[in-house]
């Protein structure tokens, strides 16, 4: 069975840059949609691409790189970059000798090995764009309708939302993990052990939305608490999972308290915890955690898409007070409440309260609280209930 392309929101922003930069890279996690995106979307603009994990182009760049590229004239994709790093400092030189925008684009999913191959050949040359799993809107494309337990259960990787939902999702989702550990974990010197990194996985997705806590994770899997941490820089460079830091004034604070850590998306979440179907997750106990997950992968996504560094943070104060969500838009913070029910109280309006009185200058006039009710319902403090359906459409109203 064929898949359906699904267009990805990342392009106007990509196609932009192609204008700009003399190269590009298109990073994500692996099965994110990427070599897809180029074929669909780049190749007919008159690329040509090679696929860097075919052995016998891989074992031509290696023996000679040079003469690669002597064979072939830009503009060119290389697929799979960090298959033959090799080749970073040749493509560097001809960039050297003529700059023409869009000649070079680049794509890889072992982001932990790739940035530092990049990093060192092509600084200031290149433009770095990130494609996640389908956002809400691009799902919506695939299935005009969803419930909150189909998307929940489902998650945002393409093959999963147009091919594979239901019964094979499991299957799926179980070879994907297996596929990522053998392909792209197995060669890390850090990582000695696949199946206990198997399990540090699976307990980090049962704490997807909590607090990271490195000593209680290194205590339950047996590892020491700098190998947690070494493990954790892995998930979090492939972009399994997403670090969301606490909001300090002062910048130099947010690297020293701990983030709260997320699954960038819910359908491998479930698979890593056992569930079988969405309404399994909703009647559960981590449904609240499910759903906030859910609402900070897709504000990631749109920052990704708009070619931006995610602006998320969350706000607490030392008595407990907590805010789930600071989205940093044109210098202002929204704040952001994020809770799985339709009756919303004063109870969830706390929050807004305390940090508007802490910080009034730097806050947006409006808070969301995005939850379930069923259409857009103004609350105390100019906040707005917004189902979770409409979170796309308010962000398009944000200015990058």
């Amino acid at each position: 069975m064929l898949m359906r392309y699904i267009p990805r929101q990342i392009f106007p922003k990509f196609h932009e840059a192609m204008q700009a930069f003399p190269a590009l890279l298109l990073t994500g996690p692996r099965q994110s949609g990427k070599t897809t995106f180029l074929k669909e979307e780049i190749l007919p603009l008159g690329y040509q691409i090679h696929y860097l994990d075919d052995l016998t182009t891989r074992l031509f760049i290696k023996e000679d790189p040079l003469g690669f590229l002597q064979a072939y004239s830009p503009p060119l994709i290389f697929d799979e970059i960090q298959y033959a790093p090799e080749i970073l400092p040749l493509v560097k030189r001809r960039i050297d000798e003529n700059r023409r925008p869009g000649q070079w684009i680049l794509t890889g999913s072992q982001q932990f090995q790739l940035m530092q191959n990049i990093t060192e050949s092509l600084a200031g040359r290149i433009a770095i764009f990130s494609l996640l799993p389908f956002s809400l809107s691009e799902s919506l494309q695939a299935a005009a309708e969803y419930s909150l337990a189909e998307w929940i259960y489902t998650g945002g990787y393409p093959e999963v939302v147009v091919i594979q939902q239901g019964a094979q999702q499991g299957l799926w989702m179980n070879s994907y993990l297996q596929t990522y550990l053998e392909r792209d974990v197995r060669n890390l010197r850090q990582v000695g052990d696949l199946n206990q990194f198997e399990r540090f996985v699976k307990a980090i997705a049962a704490r997807s939305s909590q607090i990271l806590n490195y000593s209680e994770i290194s205590r339950d899997i047996g590892i020491s608490v700098p190998t947690a941490k070494q493990w954790i820089s892995v998930l979090e460079a492939s972009q399994v999972i997403y670090l969301l830091s606490p909001y300090f004034r002062n910048f130099g604070k947010r690297l020293f308290k701990a983030p709260k850590v997320y699954m960038v998306d819910t359908g491998l979440l479930a698979a890593l915890l056992g569930y079988r179907n969405g309404m399994e997750i909703l009647n559960g106990p981590l449904a609240g955690a499910f759903f906030e997950t859910a609402i900070v992968s897709e504000l990631l996504k749109w920052f990704a898409n708009a070619g931006l560094k995610p602006a998320l943070y969350y706000w607490r104060t030392r008595d407990g007070q907590e805010i789930d969500l600071l989205i940093e838009i044109a210098g202002k913070l929204f704040p952001a409440e994020i809770k799985l029910t339709a009756t919303p109280t004063k109870s969830h309006l706390k929050g807004f309260e305390r940090i508007k009185a802490i910080m009034p200058d730097y806050l947006h006039e409006q808070s969301l609280l995005i939850c379930t009710v069923e259409k857009e319902t103004p609350l105390p403090f100019n906040t707005i209930a917004l189902p979770w359906q409409r979170l796309p459409l308010y962000a398009r109203n944000w200015e990058v």
